[in-house]
């Protein structure tokens, strides 16, 4: 590191080389077959974060800009969601939920002020909570469809007690699907005393004070947490509901 810096160089990419081989190399001798996945998600991050560094630079210039590009990063996040759902053709239905979650978060701490309306703010800001949302609503969504199928006797037999379908289908799926809470749960516990989140270290190495740092930390935690919250009650509705099934 070169003052409150990461050091940019040639034994930066020796590193990164090498952090990505461990992986790989750990879960090929493993036998867990997702090494090539390692490799694969490693070189997607540093092109896709080299084109967005590019792309950045003119977007943090004008707002509309800015809301352009907040608006493509929950339209990925959308697709993206779909996609690791098993339900590729409903993208509206997974953008329903995240937008359920990101939505109220973003309106809450941009029109009180604690988030400036300034696009070096915004976006980060925007981008951590439609990440965290679109997960939550991924890992909803898979696990209350997946209950749904293994389970499906019981589910007939909550029908045949006189259960209507979506209520049927909530008794089933629903225990399951908020476990998907419980890496947000567990980050927000423990932060500061098992590990320092990514807010934390990025505000730091920005020049700005723990204190400050903590602050920004917390913002983002329990704003991540609201918006995982609505978006994994929102995605087990829309499954309980077969608005969300595969085909």
């Amino acid at each position: 590191m070169t003052g409150a810096t990461i050091a940019f160089g040639p034994m930066l990419g020796v590193v990164l080389v090498a952090l990505v081989a461990l992986g790989g190399v750990v879960l090929w001798l493993g036998e867990l077959g997702q090494a090539r996945a390692v490799v694969t998600a490693a070189l997607r991050a540093v092109l896709q974060l080299a084109l967005v560094s590019l792309v950045i630079t003119a977007v943090l210039r004008t707002g509309w800009l800015t809301a352009l590009f907040v608006l493509l990063m929950f339209s990925v996040a959308a697709v993206t969601s779909a996609r690791r759902v098993g339900v590729p053709k409903r993208v509206p239905q997974t953008a329903a939920a995240i937008g359920a979650g990101v939505l109220p978060v973003l309106a809450l701490v941009l029109a009180t002020g604690v988030v400036p309306w300034r696009p070096i703010a915004v976006v980060p800001i925007a981008g951590i909570v439609t990440g965290n949302a679109m997960s939550a609503t991924s890992q909803a969504a898979r696990r209350a469809l997946d209950e749904l199928r293994t389970r499906h006797g019981e589910y007939e037999a909550a029908l045949a007690l006189g259960f209507l379908p979506r209520a049927a289908a909530l008794e089933i799926c629903r225990p399951s699907a908020s476990q998907a809470l419980i890496p947000a749960l567990d980050q927000t516990r423990t932060v500061g005393l098992v590990t320092l989140p990514g807010a934390y270290v990025g505000v730091l190495l920005g020049g700005a004070s723990p204190l400050q740092a903590g602050i920004t930390q917390v913002l983002v935690l329990i704003g991540v947490l609201a918006a995982q919250s609505v978006a994994v009650l929102v995605a087990v509705q829309l499954v309980a509901a077969g608005t969300i099934a595969r085909d």
